[in-house]
């Protein structure tokens, strides 16, 4: 953990010298009305069992939720990991736990909606810098020097043009000016850098960039998002994110369906090669027929029409036609 998340153990030890820091017990087998948690076996009144599960700090923790976030972990190369409900409230909730109204933070102007989100629910300032544009960021980073705390936070993919974000950059930035820097990472977990293992790894930044988000619902095809980072980051969430504390956790099925994702994300790296030859063919086939695909960078591939009515029109000739795109 960098020092600009330094004031998370500061947090963490108020928490716990109030006795309001919580780690959640974890469950061993079925919710029923009597089961076992962290090994002993007790009347369950705590849970929403009329056939459903938990909210996560409270009765929803198991074995298999702990197995996937240790797995992330190790795929990211971080301390930890957290799972959220969604790539979206895992952006938003991360976004508003760690900043306030005293608080900057510099953001690309393409980010996704899920950090634009999280920004506003934070009450902090808000600086956007146009798109890539080190240059303007800098200048936020220069103006908010007075703040409590700064975020600089970017799209590893931007999800509309499919391109990379300047990360190398964006973290050194980050690292001069002792501002907390956070990468969502959904477009890019599962497609880019070695393995797969998102933009982190691509550009060479471990441990340069403080928060990582990702999705299970791209790469991975399942469901739900996660955080990764260092293990106070995760214990600081799991007690302030409300996203996460407000709602029932992944059913088992989920979680061991990203688990096995995982797995053949791994264990098959051919699936990745082929999608970058996919990709390279059909770049190419588009440009060959005269079609712009834009500054992409990745498999995420626009066609630039130019005229929000044109691109309507030509989507649905395209329908009409056997394609939908």
């Amino acid at each position: 953990m960098s020092g600009a998340l330094a004031f998370l153990d500061d947090e963490i030890a108020a928490l716990r010298e109030r006795g309001v820091f919580r780690w959640p017990r974890e469950l061993e087998g079925e919710q029923a009305p009597v089961c076992t948690y962290d090994g002993r076996r007790v009347v369950n009144l705590c849970s929403n069992n009329y056939l459903s599960g938990a909210v996560r700090t409270i009765a929803g923790n198991m074995a298999i939720h702990q197995v996937l976030e240790r797995r992330l972990a190790a795929f990211k190369r971080t301390e930890a990991a957290l799972l959220f409900q969604s790539g979206f409230t895992a952006n938003a909730g991360t976004v508003a736990a760690i900043l306030g109204r005293e608080d900057v933070v510099v953001s690309d102007e393409l980010n996704h909606a899920s950090i634009i989100d999280g920004c506003r629910l934070s009450g902090a300032e808000r600086k956007i810098f146009p798109h890539k544009d080190i240059a303007a960021a800098r200048r936020c980073l220069e103006e908010s020097r007075k703040a409590r705390r700064v975020l600089v936070i970017t799209d590893g993919v931007f999800s509309m043009d499919g391109d990379l974000a300047l990360l190398r950059d964006l973290a050194a930035l980050a690292r001069e000016f002792g501002a907390i820097m956070m990468v969502d990472d959904a477009h890019a977990s599962g497609v880019v850098g070695a393995g797969g293992r998102g933009t982190v790894e691509h550009f060479g930044v471990h441990g340069m960039v403080d928060i990582q988000v990702g999705t299970l619902s791209k790469a991975w095809a399942c469901l739900g998002g996660y955080v990764a980072g260092s293990r106070t980051l995760v214990e600081y969430l799991m007690n302030r994110a409300r996203p996460l504390l407000f709602s029932t956790s992944h059913p088992p099925s989920v979680a061991a369906t990203a688990i096995a994702a995982l797995d053949l994300i791994e264990e098959e790296p051919g699936l990745i090669e082929r999608l970058w030859e996919n990709t390279r063919a059909f770049k190419s086939g588009l440009k060959r027929l005269g079609y712009d695909t834009g500054a992409s960078e990745t498999p995420i591939t626009p066609v630039m029409i130019g005229d929000e009515t044109l691109a309507m029109r030509f989507s649905d000739r395209l329908f009409d036609a056997g394609v939908f795109a």
